[in-house]
């Protein structure tokens, strides 16, 4: 890449960002609606014996391990997201370009998905499931906090999706078969984390998978399409020097 490449590769990525986070914001829906649609995922849940948020939260809700899963929960998109693809870009600029393009596409396909399906968390959906994240790790996910985001944004879980795009990306950068080992652990330990803090469903983490496995096939056709594009590039170059 050119020199200063990275600072290009930031800016798009920061314009993507603040773009998806506003678009989810603007897009707010109702707190009734938004309850609405946690009923028919609870019941959903229930008829298929799924309905594990509870019972999780009771397990892991108090001590260390919720202290834990509370923080990994804010450093996972805070963090972790952003981290990740710095290191990568470093490391593997193929493996940093499908990352990136896959967390962009997932953006741009989930914003109407949020706009259209608005589902409290089961913090939020009267269940008794509490928010652990406020009282556990330093920062409110209610009051002025929700100036900056939409509370009922729960579908699909992209802290899940994007921890295992994370996860596989950062296995495929590593050498040791450890290190892979570890960095596959990502994914299931944000999984945990979502459900256990009260901010998403086991419906959620299913489609915040499928949403983002469909952001990385959109991701891969547009870097496809870009090494077709250079390809002709060189081509005409070629044929006219």
């Amino acid at each position: 890449m050119r020199p200063w490449a990275w600072r290009t590769q930031l800016s798009i990525f920061f314009a993507a960002y603040v773009l998806y986070d506003a678009a989810r914001w603007i897009f707010a829906s109702d707190p009734d609606r938004a309850r609405v649609h946690a009923e028919w995922i609870i019941d959903l849940e229930r008829s298929v014996h799924v309905a594990v948020e509870g019972p999780v939260q009771s397990a892991l809700g108090s001590g260390a391990p919720i202290w834990i899963l509370s923080n990994v929960y804010l450093a996972a998109q805070l963090v972790v997201l952003p981290l990740s693809l710095i290191w990568l870009y470093r490391r593997s600029r193929p493996i940093y370009r499908a990352l990136r393009n896959t967390v962009i596409a997932t953006w741009l396909i989930a914003v109407p998905i949020f706009a259209l399906f608005p589902v409290a968390p089961p913090r939020l959906a009267g269940i008794g499931i509490a928010d652990t994240v406020s009282s556990q790790a330093g920062v409110g996910l209610t009051g002025r906090s929700t100036l900056f985001y939409n509370p009922f944004a729960a579908v699909p879980s992209l802290h899940v999706g994007f921890a295992f795009a994370i996860a596989v990306a950062s296995a495929a950068a590593l050498h040791a078969p450890w290190a892979k080992v570890l960095a596959l652990l990502w994914g299931p330990l944000v999984s945990l984390s979502v459900v256990a803090t009260g901010n998403h469903y086991i419906f959620d983490i299913v489609a915040g998978l499928l949403v983002t496995a469909v952001g990385f096939a959109v991701g891969r056709a547009a870097l496809q399409l870009e090494g077709v594009r250079r390809s002709q590039r060189l081509h005409l170059q070629g044929a006219s020097a």
